[in-house]
């Protein structure tokens, strides 16, 4: 498997394990978070390191993925969430207008994130509220399952909203670079490898 869609896939894990801190918690990590939904804006990198602001900003996410191919993951919510934006991918790539309407949505809002950066709370509603008013009219839904207190607030279903945008982006960048759920079979070693490389 080449290093590019080892990154992709680090990308995906570590947004959704964001989407699973606030969830249970309330606070996302705010450096990771940047670096998911710097991603969201950078519709036309030059590769899928520079997507993420250089392969450093996802030694989370390689790390994450290192531990779930080991079978050593500690939450067996994150794997399934994974496959579930990876089934949503499918059909947000197949339907031609909601595509459309979240690149245009992205591009409409750039300037402000461009402004205030892709964390600032007025961004991520607006990312939420772009989430809301497409992705999440496909299916399937991606059930997000957390703390009841913290997924009552707005504000953090927002905030879950936006991520679930960045980890779509990342599942689409992995299937653009010929990714495939098989690879987590059949590839596992060669996955295992890169990310090593890419950890060095």
């Amino acid at each position: 498997m080449s290093d590019d869609r080892v990154l992709a896939l680090a990308g995906l894990v570590q947004a959704l394990k964001q989407v699973r801190r606030i969830a249970e918690t309330g606070q996302a990590d705010a450096a990771v978070l940047g670096t998911c939904l710097d991603s969201v804006f950078r519709i036309d990198a030059a590769s899928p390191e520079d997507v993420y602001g250089g392969a450093h900003n996802l030694r989370p996410g390689l790390l994450l993925l290192r531990d779930y191919l080991a079978s050593q993951g500690d939450d067996p919510q994150l794997p399934k969430l994974a496959l579930a934006v990876t089934q949503l991918e499918r059909r947000f790539v197949s339907n031609d207008a909601v595509a459309e309407r979240v690149h245009e949505g992205i591009l409409a809002l750039k300037p402000k994130a461009d402004a205030l950066g892709s964390i600032h709370p007025d961004v991520l509603a607006a990312l939420g509220t772009l989430y809301a008013d497409t992705v999440s009219h496909l299916r399937p839904k991606v059930m997000v399952q957390g703390n009841p207190h913290y997924l009552g607030q707005a504000g953090v279903v927002a905030e879950i909203r936006a991520i679930l945008l960045a980890s779509l982006r990342s599942a689409v960048l992995w299937r653009q670079l010929g990714g495939s759920i098989w690879d987590l079979f059949l590839r596992k070693r060669g996955m295992q490898q890169s990310i090593e490389s890419w950890l060095d």
